[in-house]
């Protein structure tokens, strides 16, 4: 899956996927959503960052745990 505005590259971030190419990645946008911080507050925050960025990390996200094959826990 292609999501157009997110980036990896070596030089920027270590290669974590980034928003734009820019040095804002999923994982601190993902992070910040997980501790309550409302979108509206995100870009308040990161006034370069645009409300389809957010999208694009939330289904960057989702897109990456439907890749993974986790192994079954029984209890």
């Amino acid at each position: 899956m292609e999501i157009a505005r997110i980036a990896h590259n070596p030089a920027v971030m270590g290669g974590k996927p980034c928003i734009r190419g820019m040095r804002v990645t999923v994982g601190t946008i993902l992070g910040l959503l997980a501790t309550g911080k409302s979108p509206e507050r995100i870009l308040k925050a990161y006034p370069y960052l645009e409300p389809e960025d957010i999208d694009a990390a939330l289904a960057y996200a989702a897109w990456r745990m439907e890749e993974r094959d986790e192994p079954l826990v029984m209890s």
